[in-house]
């Protein structure tokens, strides 16, 4: 029988959704890739490991899900759903399962989180474009979602630690 949310647990989500949804919008609003195109910070993710850490997997994922939909129906298109959930749900697996293990923490899960988030979104372009050339754009990506990752992950053990100590 599942059990059915409180009202405490309802108001907690859509905090937490609401949340993401402006850390993303403040990460568009950031010219971040003019140098190099693609290359975000991934703020939203911060949420996400939180949620991860504090309500559990379930809730990490509604939480993720629920944010790259309601973004890309705001402010996106078909394509750039196919590239956000793409990469946030390869993103969210690996983090997953790292979380599970025990044996890293929410800095080691960002980092993971920041890069396999980079070759969801690689492999999902490289599908709908066609191509195989766009793997020589990988290196790239995968050096500035190592550095946003572990930035991330940094933040949100902080907040992790501050709001509910117990969990790392």
């Amino acid at each position: 029988m599942k059990k059915r949310l409180t009202g405490k647990e309802i108001a907690e989500y859509g905090l937490l959704i609401s949340l993401a949804m402006v850390l993303s919008y403040v990460e568009y609003m950031i010219p971040f890739s003019v140098a190099v195109p693609g290359v975000k910070l991934g703020l939203a993710n911060i949420v996400v490991i939180f949620a991860l850490y504090r309500l559990g997997t379930f809730q990490a994922f509604v939480i993720s899900l629920l944010r790259v939909l309601l973004m890309s129906f705001m402010f996106g298109n078909a394509f750039a759903l196919m590239y956000s959930l793409s990469g946030a749900l390869l993103s969210l697996c690996i983090m997953l399962v790292l979380r599970k293990t025990g044996r890293f923490s929410p800095v080691g899960v960002g980092a993971a989180g920041g890069v396999s988030h980079n070759i969801g979104q690689i492999l999902c372009a490289m599908v709908l474009l066609e191509t195989k050339r766009l793997i020589y754009y990988l290196p790239v990506l995968l050096i500035s979602g190592t550095i946003a990752g572990i930035v991330i992950g940094v933040i949100a053990g902080i907040l992790i630690k501050r709001l509910d100590p117990k969990q790392v």
